[in-house]
């Protein structure tokens, strides 16, 4: 099934979404579809690119790259949101360095092969995607104990929170994961020559 809004051609965007979209072109090889997909409104895309760079992007704290897209993909998975989890899965593989973790942590990350400090963590995300209101202070202790701050619990929150409006923007529109992200992560790169 296609996607239900078209998306408009690059040529026609303002031009400092046309350079972004570009310098993610050069990066990756390809255009992730959300780019594209979301330029319809190009306000609604600035602020939504802002917010996501504000939230994967940032310096400090204790989260790692890795454990971002791992939050975004268990919790994705959880609001069954393919575009994400194939999209982030690849990503989280890349960072990991482990083929087989995106795939796990879709499924159930319970099994997966991460550590106890990612558990906790996907256990907090889990709650704040499916049981927010049930949030209590004992929550809090259990990612202590892991030796995440009370910023880093509220980065583990605004990152499930964003990829829930993310995940129904993409389920409802019909976005369908680049085909490129299926591979990413999986397969050793070859090394080029000289390198």
């Amino acid at each position: 099934m296609p996607h239900r809004y078209p998306a408009p051609e690059l040529t026609d965007l303002p031009q400092d979404m046309r350079e972004r979209i570009l310098e993610v072109q050069d990066k990756s090889g390809f255009v992730p579809q959300v780019f594209l997909a979301l330029a319809r409104r190009p306000a609604e895309w600035r602020a939504f690119f802002a917010y996501h760079d504000a939230l994967m992007l940032k310096e400090d704290g204790s989260l790692t790259k890795g454990d971002r897209e791992m939050i975004v993909t268990a919790t994705s998975a959880a609001n069954q949101c393919l575009y994400c989890v194939v999209a982030h899965g690849a990503i989280l593989r890349i960072y990991e360095k482990k083929p087989l973790v995106a795939d796990q942590v879709a499924v159930n990350y319970r099994k997966a092969d991460i550590t106890p400090r990612q558990r906790a963590m996907l256990d907090f995300a889990m709650k704040v995607c499916l049981r927010s209101h049930e949030i209590e202070d004992a929550d809090f202790d259990a990612l202590h104990a892991h030796g995440f701050s009370d910023e880093d619990a509220w980065d583990i929150a605004a990152i499930t929170a964003f990829f829930g409006l993310s995940n129904r923007m993409a389920s409802f529109s019909n976005m369908q994961p680049n085909p490129e992200f299926y591979l990413l992560g999986r397969v050793p790169c070859e090394k080029k020559k000289g390198a």
